[in-house]
């Protein structure tokens, strides 16, 4: 049974990277999207800092989820985001100026607080 979960995301991942959207693509615009963000990486939690200036964030979206997974191993991902539709930025449904997920077509900005962890991205695609 782990050996098919495992074959059955490993397409749904290949398929996700080989129909990424373009970079013009808003991801609210879409029901299925994946794209990479470069730039600015962080992560800080009880006893663990990590900070990159030359980091990047995959995000994939199904349906109104949301995954942000980060390309330094120590950071975990962010899983199962819901996001509310702006005018030109969507922001994550209970975010404030304090603690944020904003995405648009081209800009991935983090500032992320959860159960004492905080996630932070500057990135563009």
């Amino acid at each position: 049974m782990k050996k098919l979960i495992k074959t059955c995301s490993l397409i749904v991942i290949v398929t996700l990277i080989f129909t990424s959207c373009s970079k013009d693509d808003n991801p609210a615009d879409n029901n299925l999207f994946a794209g990479t963000y470069r730039g600015e990486i962080g992560y800080n939690s009880e006893g663990t800092t990590v900070s990159t200036e030359n980091g990047s964030v995959f995000v994939t979206k199904i349906d109104d989820k949301y995954d942000f997974d980060f390309s330094n191993d120590d950071i975990p991902s962010i899983r199962g985001i819901e996001f509310e539709e702006g005018e030109e930025t969507n922001i994550n449904i209970g975010g404030s100026e304090t603690s944020y997920i904003k995405i648009d077509e081209s800009t991935l900005n983090i500032f992320y607080n959860e159960n004492g962890e905080t996630w932070t991205a500057n990135c563009t695609r």
